[in-house]
């Protein structure tokens, strides 16, 4: 019989204990309040150098502006000069026109590719995204070009391969006042009338 051993035994399973629980329950040194007030002085200096960096890039857009747009000086100018300067701000305006376009082409080329690779990288992770479909009016040729590819060139005529079924006409009965048929038909004599009309 083994005997019997206590918590308080100095093992070396108790030691191991003794140090884990020792580290799980180790308080931080900083208290509430000084943890507090180093969140705000935190938040304080990035503010500050928020509003340091949008001035900065105010002071640099308009360093830019001045170097590649000069102020014009209207004043002095005779009409062929006016004339000449307006068809060189024209002329500029164009070229910045097709470089703003160049570059808005490039940006919806790389959008387009960066959305082609992330449906590629949900279909090889097995994660298929659906799209969201749209209602499309097509034609019976088209539908069928579109499932059957270029199996089908000439058009299709559904109505030729159906069934032809020939109605028969049905006897209508002439609707008349129904007080003359319930006179007509009262007594032994419309019985007679209605036994007749049977046979």
């Amino acid at each position: 019989m083994l005997p019997y051993r206590s918590l308080d035994d100095s093992g070396p399973v108790n030691k191991r204990q003794k140090t884990i629980m020792s580290e799980g329950q180790k308080k931080s040194k900083i208290t509430a309040s000084r943890r507090l007030a180093l969140k705000t002085k935190l938040l304080k200096t990035a503010a500050v150098m928020l509003e340091k960096e949008k001035e900065e890039k105010k002071l640099e857009r308009e360093a830019t502006l001045g170097e590649r747009v000069p102020l014009l000086q209207l004043s002095g100018l005779s009409m062929q000069d006016l004339q000449a300067l307006c068809k060189d701000l024209h002329h500029k305006i164009d070229v910045v026109d097709e470089e703003r376009y160049d570059i808005d082409a490039k940006v919806t080329k790389n959008y387009k590719e960066i959305h082609n690779l992330s449906q590629k990288i949900f279909e090889l992770k097995g994660k298929m995204k659906r799209p969201a479909l749209k209602r499309v009016k097509i034609s019976a040729d088209a539908m069928l070009g579109a499932l059957l590819g270029s199996k089908v060139k000439e058009s299709v005529d559904f109505k030729a391969n159906l069934k032809t079924v020939k109605k028969e006409e049905e006897k209508k009965e002439e609707v008349t006042d129904w007080r003359k048929n319930v006179e007509a038909m009262s007594g032994m004599e419309g019985r007679k009338k209605l036994f007749n009309a049977g046979q």
